[in-house]
Order: structure tokens, then C-alpha cells, then sequence
């Protein structure tokens, strides 16, 4: 692994996951994203991972016209790295998924690293009341369904996403299968040093947010890729900041936000992602270490610049 000399930390603003009914704060409108994201930056975030909704119903949607609506403001208004989300909501087929990232051509766009058990299932029995009619089943099915990215589908959009426009990736790898899957790709050529691999901790379906997991995590990536790579850690829920922190002692970079926590504390929701942004921030600020710039961030992952994309 790359030992970082200044921290990357991504945020990731809303996702496809929680749902309006789980927090009032989740970002929904395109105004709503806009102003998470780029105050998210203000606290220090310098990649920004982003979804879009319906603006109505709060849905995830990959419809490039919802992200045009908020990408250019956050251009305009930030000089922070974009990263695209090309696994957009549950149940999404591949060419719905990768719409957004086709319209954008960004810097960076995230890619799951193998098909898996995404569940979310659980989260359904947490609440009586729901906004919308579409919360409670969108995320029942979960319980029968997979998500799918086979080879084949990773293939397609390296070639078709990756190649076509310059575009790195953000490599979201579940569990330790993920990472022989990337170095598949490594070995044909398709993935070049040095890229990011964002280990993904206590998603229902992936791998256990135990902080034994994120050593091996370290040491099969260490052992894959060598210091090809530069690491990245999230955990889900009450996991986050812990992770982050182990994380970042050890040299890696971190995420938080929304997406992938509601809370700032313990049965405290958390206001913005901008929130966690700043705890992490100061976490990484009393371990000694420094915040990478989106420009340090850009040099850091080899990126095109942010004059390159298409929004």
C-alpha cells in the first residue's frame, strides 16, 4: 500500500441505501446534494462520491438530466474531485446504472468489484411510518435479490467508462473475493497503478465490520498489489468513525457522509455530511497527519483534472 502523506477524505452524500423516512437531513433535491456536497468540502472532503433522487419521492435515480441539475453548481462552486456512482440503486440494469457516469465523464466513478448478497432487508422492520409508498419494498427485496456485476459487467464499463474517457475508479471491494477480482483486472492491463480500493466494512451481505477484517483486508491487498495502491476505508453505521480512525492510523484514507452513516453519534442523527467530514477531520488533525487538497488528491490518483469532464 501507498502510504498516504495527506489523507484523502471522500465524501458520499446520499446513495441508494437510506431512505427520506430514515432522517430528515438525507440530502434529496438536487439543491439539497449541492449544498451537502460543497459544504462538505468547505469542512475538508476532497473527492465528492454522488447519487441523485427523484426530487418527489426521494428515489435513487441514475437519470443524467437530475445530475446535471446539481454537477455544474458543485464545479462551479468547488474545485473538489467527482466521483460518479455507476452502481446506482438496487435493481438498477447495468446501462441505467452507468447513464450518469456517460453524461459526466468524470474524473472518477466508483465500481463494485463483484456481484453480492446487498441486503438491506433488515432496515424495513425499523420503521412503522413511511413517507413513501416505495421505501418498505425497495428495500424487502433485498432479502431475494443480488447485486449483479459479473466480470463482464466490470469489464464493460472499464472499457466503456474507464477507457472511453479517461475516467479512474474509486474500486468498492465488500470482501476479501473483491480483491482477487480486481487483480484479475490488474493483470490484463485494464487497471494501472496507483488506484484507490475503498474497503467497504458491515454491509448485511459483505464483509464484518471487525477490526480484525481490516488487517486482513491490508495484509491480501498488500500481498496482491504491493504499492500499486492506495487504500481507503468506510464502515456503515455505528462503525464509521471507529474504522475511519483505525484506518487512518495505519495510513489509509478514509469516507463518511450520509450514505453511508445518518448518525454523528450515538442515537444522535447527524445534520449534513459536512458533520462527519469535520469529526474526521479532527480525528486525523490529533493523529499528526495532514488533509489532502482535491488538487494533492489529484496528483495523489493520477486524474485527468477536473477541466476534462463534460458538466
Amino acid at each position: 500500500m501507498r502510504r498516504a502523506k495527506k489523507v484523502i477524505i471522500t465524501c458520499a452524500s446520499t446513495g441508494s441505501i437510506h431512505t427520506p423516512t430514515m432522517s430528515p437531513y438525507l440530502p434529496v433535491t438536487p439543491d439539497e446534494i449541492a449544498k451537502d456536497a460543497m459544504d462538505a468540502v468547505e469542512a475538508g472532503a476532497s473527492v465528492l462520491h454522488l447519487h441523485a433522487r427523484d426530487p418527489e419521492t426521494g428515489q435513487p435515480t441514475q437519470n443524467p438530466e437530475m445530475f446535471a441539475k446539481f454537477l455544474p453548481r458543485i464545479k462551479q462552486s468547488t474545485d473538489a474531485v467527482i466521483n460518479i456512482t455507476t452502481g446506482g440503486g438496487l435493481g438498477m440494469p447495468l446501462e441505467e446504472r452507468i447513464a450518469a457516469a456517460h453524461y459526466a465523464q468524470p474524473e472518477v466513478c466508483s465500481l463494485n468489484m463483484g456481484s453480492m448478497n446487498f441486503a438491506a432487508f433488515e432496515l424495513a422492520k425499523k420503521y412503522d411510518d413511511w413517507k413513501h409508498d416505495w421505501e418498505k419494498p425497495y428495500l424487502e427485496r433485498t432479502f431475494a435479490g443480488i447485486y449483479p456485476n459479473t466480470f463482464e459487467m466490470i469489464d464493460h464499463i472499464l472499457t466503456n467508462v474507464g477507457e472511453a474517457y479517461g475516467t479512474r475508479f474509486e474500486f468498492e471491494c465488500y470482501d476479501v473475493g473483491h480483491l482477487y477480482n480486481l487483480a484479475h483486472f490488474v493483470r490484463t492491463g485494464q487497471v494501472k497503478p496507483p488506484f484507490l480500493i475503498q474497503c467497504i466494512f458491515g454491509i448485511h451481505g459483505g464483509i464484518g465490520a471487525d477490526p480484525e477484517n481490516l488487517m486482513h483486508m491490508r495484509t491480501i491487498a498488500d500481498k496482491l498489489f504491493g504499492d500499486d495502491y492506495y487504500m481507503s476505508v468506510l464502515a456503515v453505521g455505528k462503525d464509521q468513525m471507529k474504522f475511519l480512525t483505525m484506518g487512518a492510523a495505519m495510513g489509509s484514507n478514509v469516507r463518511c457522509g450520509l450514505e453511508d452513516s445518518l448518525f454523528i453519534g450515538k442515537g444522535e442523527l447527524a445534520k449534513s455530511s459536512a458533520e462527519q467530514v469535520q469529526k474526521i477531520r479532527a480525528i486525523i488533525d490529533e493523529l499528526g497527519l495532514e488533509v489532502a487538497t482535491p488538487d494533492e488528491a489529484r496528483q495523489m490518483l493520477d486524474l485527468k483534472g477536473g477541466d476534462q469532464v463534460a458538466f
